[in-house]
């Protein structure tokens, strides 16, 4: 412009007209400068340094480390990190004010809602007493979330009660016509409660069932002994390096699996199965390496396994595998459900039948195995074999019931639908007038002129009492194919609540093991 000005039109005064540009803020200049706490972008940041802290269950001082202050010096630079007390007094009571409304809201939709609690004891051997709800919500996918931990300073009876009746007041779980089935470990404590709280039924952590029954099957007099000779070796390896340089170098030389020796925990049983099966894996490097000269004279009191010793311990380990099945299921499943309970008792016991080739040691395990397992759930309690045998009859895996005869199945399948007619009066009274309460249609032209020509007699349904509509229903729940046991059951129920819909509005999730000391944070 101002060439065109100096060529074409040289009188104009263009003297004035160049201005010194402004100097613009370079790059290093604008993150020099620092975010305000009140700042969008800071405030964020604050925020995901909560959540971080809650999910990953990390330390306030965490802040403080250098590292992390590294970290999100590169990150961002302008950000200033607030102070530990905020995170504690400010940012983290806000996250579970907003976690715990949403909660709130959700267990407020849920029909039914049962419980898991366990106690636990932390390093600094303080007891703890957490509580897991279970739901599921209209979309029918199953929740999980721990709603508190609670401190225990006396394990009584009452002060335990007091938790339960607490917890249940505080999160609104009560329902109309509705218990609250609660899932425990086995301690007296606990159990008694429960009942003293006045929640039903009590079911007893399968999980932990099945690890005491083994441990009474693993306690018989032989098998100690067994365990206690294995157990010796493999101590030995672990402590010295050694022996664990030797053993190393002859499972090479033999070509075995470079696998170390497993150490068992006396409160886990299926530690001592771990132990068993890795010693007969590795047991010709072992007695080669316990027969090595640069070792040999270490050696104390350490017996290595006869003939007979391998014969038991294989034999054992053939008869403990249906219930290291039954562990590993547990503990890998993601909905483990109390549906799963009679079914895998049915499997155990069946497992457990003496046949005339065992052994004696062998008929002793299996012995001590049934006779605490059949304890753990009696058939006397009416009440609690009811409730495992209508949740099984829910599931679309196990509705079969095939361990139970015939008669058995059909009293199951009466009582729910007794149940259905005795809390869902009013669902009943709607689906009748669903059928008979429809107004008639209205007649189309070309029905009105053919119409007394060519009549046609009406159909008109014969309402249903809501007995024979829950029994026909019912009825065509059974008659259904079953589930694949690797499929999910809610996907199923969501796919068909609107064929079976009062038989789906009695399920109620619960989960069929205490799993509560892995706490997973909601969110």
């Amino acid at each position: 412009m101002q060439a065109h000005l100096r060529r074409h039109h040289p009188n104009i005064d263009i003297s004035g007209t160049r201005k010194k540009p402004q100097k613009q803020e370079t790059f290093p200049t604008a993150f020099r400068m620092k975010l305000q706490a009140n700042a969008d972008r800071a405030q964020t940041i604050t925020k995901a340094i909560g959540v971080f802290m809650a999910l990953d269950m990390r330390p306030f001082s965490v802040v403080e480390n250098d590292g992390f202050t590294h970290l999100l010096s590169v990150l961002e630079p302008r950000y200033q990190l607030p102070s530990r007390p905020h995170f504690s007094q400010n940012v983290l009571p806000q996250l579970y004010s907003e976690v715990r409304a949403k909660l709130v809201e959700d267990l407020s939709n849920a029909k039914f809602i049962a419980l898991t609690t366990d106690g636990w004891t932390s390093r600094a051997t303080q007891s703890f007493m957490t509580i897991t709800a279970h739901y599921i919500t209209d979309n029918w996918v199953i929740k999980n979330p721990v709603l508190q931990t609670r401190a225990v300073y006396e394990s009584h009876t009452s002060d335990l009660s007091e938790i339960l009746q607490a917890a249940v007041a505080e999160w609104k779980i009560e329902r109309e016509n509705a218990t609250i089935p609660v899932t425990t470990d086995n301690a007296k404590n606990i159990v008694n409660a429960v009942e003293v709280a006045g929640f039903s039924p009590n079911i007893r952590c399968f999980a932990h069932t099945v690890n005491l029954a083994s441990q009474k099957g693993m306690g018989v007099n032989q098998m100690s002994r067994l365990l206690g000779r294995v157990r010796k070796v493999v101590t030995f390896f672990h402590r010295s390096t050694t022996a664990a340089a030797v053993l190393k170098d002859k499972q090479e030389m033999l070509q075995l699996p470079p696998h170390k020796l497993i150490q068992d925990v006396s409160t886990r049983w299926n530690s001592s199965y771990d132990m068993l099966e890795r010693y007969l894996e590795q047991q010709a490097a072992v007695f080669s390496a316990l027969t090595d000269r640069s070792i040999k004279r270490n050696i104390k009191d350490i017996v290595t396994l006869s003939d007979e010793d391998v014969k038991l311990a294989e034999d054992i380990i053939q008869v403990l595998k249906p219930m290291k099945m039954v562990a590993t299921l547990l503990s890998t499943e993601q909905l483990p459900t109390v549906s799963m309970i009679m079914p895998l008792k049915h499997t155990i016991l069946e497992s457990m039948k003496v046949s005339d080739t065992d052994t004696t040691v062998v008929k002793d395990v299996k012995h001590g195995i049934v006779s605490d397992f059949i304890n753990r759930y009696p058939e006397s309690d009416s009440i609690l074999v009811q409730f495992f045998h209508m949740s099984t009859a829910l599931d679309p895996h196990f509705k079969s019931l095939p361990f139970l005869d015939e008669t058995m199945c059909s009293n199951i399948f009466n009582s729910l639908m007794e149940k259905i007619l005795e809390y869902h009066p009013q669902q009943e009274q709607l689906d009748m007038a669903a059928i008979s309460g429809d107004p008639p249609a209205k007649k189309a032209p070309i029905s009105e002129l053919f119409g007394k020509l060519f009549p046609v007699e009406p159909s008109t349904p014969t309402p249903k009492s809501p007995s024979q509509m829950v029994k026909e229903e019912v009825v065509c729940y059974r008659q259904v194919p079953t589930l694949p046991v690797e499929s999910n059951p809610l996907a199923w129920w969501k796919d068909n609540e609107s064929q079976f819909p009062h038989v789906a509005n009695n399920i109620c999730p619960h989960g069929g093991h205490c799993y509560s000391t892995e706490i997973k944070p909601l969110t």
